[in-house]
């Protein structure tokens, strides 16, 4: 299950552009057309680094992105950009 960040957040924009290749924009976009047609769910999001290391080392499901300097042993890294 992923996880998102609150667009206020720096890792969202460095997400999003490096590893996605949309700016938040286009994203919201295309979440609410998929939202509107029925064929799609957006991500859970969080509030910022913390929360998302929260969710994923209580949920080996879950996947997602925050700051580097926020990393602790409670998680895997899966990619670094």
């Amino acid at each position: 299950m992923p996880i998102n960040q609150e667009d206020s957040q720096s890792a969202t924009d460095e997400f999003n552009n490096k590893v996605l290749g949309k700016s938040s924009t286009q994203l919201k976009a295309y979440w609410s057309k998929l939202v509107f047609t029925g064929k799609g769910t957006p991500p859970k999001e969080a509030t910022n680094d913390a929360q998302v290391l929260e969710l994923i080392a209580n949920n080996p499901n879950m996947i997602g992105y925050l700051d580097a300097s926020a990393l602790s042993a409670d998680v895997k890294v899966v990619a670094r950009f």
